[in-house]
């Protein structure tokens, strides 16, 4: 699944969907990507969910807030309404055609301070209809072991695997995704090289080769093609590769002068 943008946000995302539209995609669905209907409107009147069905795209991402506080303090509605606002627009997508997937926005940082109105807001997403929940590590906090333990009960409540997005703030991107996998879950949302804001998301390109390497997953038919795949992505982005990436930077597989060499050259 490919996320392409939030429609309407700005000229490039608009642009972006209706060049997709005109293109046929043999190996991948493509999703936009965009939030719940507002507080006090009905789901049918928001500009911003009616944009989601104009990308006419066959899959539709929202996210929505899982954390109490931010529900009471920044979307200023009752934990009642928010659990409405997640059905309300989840069932409206659906009938309209759309696979739906619902992120939970800060489920971790929610998860410690409330954990049964965090598992509420993703039952309520899933019993209306939402075909994945993922489970958001937002600001990149989290240790793995408590995504791990967040995630199996997460898994419990919904009585079906989740998916996880994680953040890089703390270094544990990829050990965060790795460990929810561990624990069930069977999406993991990422980029290539781990692009994405403040210090950068999931890195696809570290956590394939090591679900496909070290888990026995049969991702992708050639791991090789990944190293092409990142510096064609840093050439686009206009960015340095990265030499020292796992798996695909120039020196991930080479050696110092010294015992390594010497035990190489013995064992080639």
């Amino acid at each position: 699944f490919i996320e392409g943008g939030w429609p309407g946000s700005n000229p490039k995302d608009a642009a972006f969907f209706e060049e997709a539209a005109r293109r046929t995609w043999r190996n991948a669905a493509l999703a936009a990507f965009g939030m719940t209907r507002r507080g006090g409107v009905r789901v049918e009147d928001d500009a911003q969910v009616r944009q989601l069905l104009l990308a006419e795209t066959p899959v539709v991402t929202i996210v929505g807030k899982t954390w109490p506080l931010h529900v009471t303090e920044v979307f200023g509605v009752t934990l009642e309404e928010n659990l409405a606002m997640i059905r309300d627009t989840v069932r409206f997508l659906r009938d309209n055609g759309r696979r739906v997937f619902y992120d939970a926005e800060h489920f971790f940082d929610s998860f410690r301070d409330d954990p049964e109105y965090s598992l509420a807001t993703v039952r309520a997403a899933r019993e209306a209809g939402a075909e994945e929940v993922i489970l958001c590590d937002t600001n990149g906090g989290s240790l793995p072991e408590f995504v791990a333990r967040a995630t199996r009960e997460a898994f419990a409540a919904l009585g079906r695997a989740p998916g996880i997005h994680t953040h890089n703030d703390c270094g544990l991107g990829v050990a965060n995704a790795l460990a929810a996998v561990d624990a069930g879950a069977t999406q993991v949302q990422g980029t290539i090289n781990g692009y994405g804001e403040r210090v950068g998301n999931c890195n696809l390109t570290t956590i394939i080769p090591l679900l496909q390497l070290k888990r026995g997953m049969p991702l992708v038919p050639d791991l090789e093609r990944l190293t092409e795949l990142s510096r064609f992505v840093d050439e686009i982005a206009n960015v340095p590769h990265d030499i020292r990436a796992p798996f695909v930077g120039s020196a991930a597989f080479s050696h110092k002068g010294g015992l390594h060499v010497h035990a190489v050259q013995k064992l080639a």
